[in-house]
């Protein structure tokens, strides 16, 4: 059973189509929501927590379907939005343990699952202090906190690493990457930062005009091109490209010693150490080419739509 399943959903605001029809299932794992601002990434968002109802289609999470199970569902979801969600006049302690009393802990058990997640969150005894003292990385990490406070099976997360800075942000992505596989925690990460869901994730479904454009592993989105491969050479370039042309490949790119090089129906890699041969040149590195995630996602956002609004095939 699929842990997020959405078909065809549709979501509008007034005449506005936010969500056009949008198709997938997340069984698992770390997952990035990936695209630009206004693609339809927050209302997705919104629509899984059960803020948003669809117009049409179908949304089941955990096997419960939406919005009728909202409530049900709410209480193994957790939630990071993107906005603060803290009260500037309390402590992180007596925030996290009021939110785990909404949960239906009891107060000593609220407490000590607070204490747990602090801990773990790295807040140390700034977790007594009043929150309208602390930094945007400590408010993040309470943000964190309360999401996790009621154990939850399935963790969205809104722009997790918003105004952090390096180094906090790199913490933070460490932090979310251990609960995805060390805590057995389904997590969807939805940012315009395409180093955080590479650094995080494994799965990616980019969203664009409330469209999904691309839905597959990262390892599958990066992997090597048919026939492409990245070929530095020393001495006798011109030749060498000339020798390559020849024979039917293809000089795609080229910087100083650096080639990206297509070759021709059918040849092997053999090709180009005979293409070296031939014209004397020496061969320094070779490697496939790979699509970087980047230009995965350039290509998939540059899409065209047609005049009526739907997506160009």
């Amino acid at each position: 059973m699929a842990l997020i399943e959405l078909d065809n959903v549709e979501v509008h605001y007034g005449t506005f189509k936010a969500l056009d029809g949008i198709s997938c299932q997340i069984d698992g794992g770390a997952v990035g929501l990936l695209g630009p601002n206004g693609a339809g990434k927050s209302t997705l968002m919104k629509t899984l927590l059960g803020f948003n109802r669809a117009s049409s289609g179908q949304v089941r999470i955990l096997g419960h379907e939406m919005p009728q199970a909202a409530l049900r569902i709410r209480q193994e979801l957790g939630y990071m939005p993107e906005r603060e969600v803290v009260s500037p006049s309390v402590s992180a302690v007596s925030f996290l343990t009021y939110v785990g009393r909404l949960f239906g802990m009891v107060r000593v058990d609220a407490m000590e699952r607070t204490h747990e997640l602090l801990n773990y969150v790295g807040l140390g005894e700034s977790r007594y202090r009043k929150m309208e003292t602390y930094s945007t990385g400590m408010l993040q990490r309470v943000k964190l906190a309360q999401a996790l406070i009621h154990d939850p099976r399935l963790l969205l997360l809104d722009e997790p690493t918003n105004g952090l800075d390096p180094e906090g942000r790199l913490e933070m992505l460490e932090l979310i990457a251990d609960i995805g596989k060390k805590r057995n925690v389904t997590v969807v990460l939805s940012s315009h930062l395409l180093p955080d869901v590479q650094h995080v994730c494994d799965r990616v479904i980019m969203v664009q005009h409330g469209k999904v454009v691309e839905d597959n592993t990262i390892e599958a989105l990066t992997a090597p091109r048919d026939s492409q491969f990245v070929v530095q050479v020393h001495g006798g370039q011109d030749q060498f490209i000339a020798r390559v042309e020849e024979g039917g490949g293809q000089r795609i790119q080229q910087r100083d010693e650096t080639l990206l090089i297509q070759l021709p129906a059918g040849a092997t890699v053999e090709y180009l150490f005979q293409a070296a041969r031939d014209s004397k040149t020496q061969i320094r590195q070779l490697e496939p080419a790979k699509s970087s995630l980047a230009e995965v996602f350039l290509k998939a956002m540059a899409l065209p739509r047609t005049p009526s609004g739907e997506d160009a095939a």
